[in-house]
């Protein structure tokens, strides 16, 4: 693997690699974003070395993540003085949206390392306090209020194991919201619609311009 700054230096690499701009539902939140999608996946296969490597999550503002964004902000009573945990976090949006709408504290989990770097610039960017975790959290009860989840359930293992957890988080009385664009493996039977949102996305990740993003909880 090459050793450079960028490896070195994730935040460094976010702050080179991307602009502070407003994603398209949520133009209260901005975001260090890339600027050209298929450039910005290329750079960080060059600095870590390695081809093949998914898309940068943490640089898209993804349509779940910004429904679920735009739900807090239009619905702050569900967050207000809660603790909360923005699961598979990106770019950190969700969280970032709820701590505008008046939540005590969010934790933000990922597992990327340039992913942390990105949660924690757009905090900074936001004026606003997110606890980034470099960790898998499933199966986890840190004793969150609110967990949101916004474009998890697109790979069929890992949307049992995932779907499993926040249910028993349901169970155990937390607010689970899932912010969703009609991801495949949706389990849509456990869950109630309370949203949808018409979100512009990137036609380069999406093969569309407008992704139809709903918001869920469990039934």
């Amino acid at each position: 693997m090459a050793d450079t700054p960028a490896i070195r230096d994730p935040h460094r690499f976010v702050r080179e690699h991307t602009a502070l701009m407003p994603p398209p539902l949520v133009p209260e939140v901005p975001l260090h974003l890339a600027v050209e999608t298929v450039a910005l996946w290329q750079e960080t296969e060059e600095a870590l070395g390695e081809l093949g490597l998914p898309p940068p999550f943490w640089a898209f503002a993804w349509a779940g993540g910004q429904a679920l964004a735009r739900y807090c902000l239009d619905n702050p009573d569900i967050v207000r003085g809660r603790h909360v945990l923005d699961f598979a976090a990106g770019s950190g949006l969700s969280g970032i949206a709820a701590l505008k709408s008046g939540t005590r504290t969010v934790e933000a989990s990922e597992l990327d390392a340039f992913a942390i770097a990105a949660i924690e610039a757009n905090a900074a960017a936001n004026h606003v306090t997110v606890t980034a975790r470099l960790e898998d959290v499933v199966g986890r009860d840190d004793g969150w209020d609110v967990v949101l989840a916004g474009d998890v359930f697109y790979e069929a293992d890992l949307a049992l194991r995932i779907g499993d957890w926040l249910a028993g988080l349901h169970r155990r009385g937390a607010t689970v919201l899932i912010g969703d664009p009609g991801r495949a493996f949706l389990p849509k039977g456990e869950l109630e619609e309370v949203a949808r949102y018409t979100v512009p996305v990137q036609r380069e990740l999406e093969d569309r311009e407008v992704r139809f993003a709903k918001v869920w909880r469990f039934a």
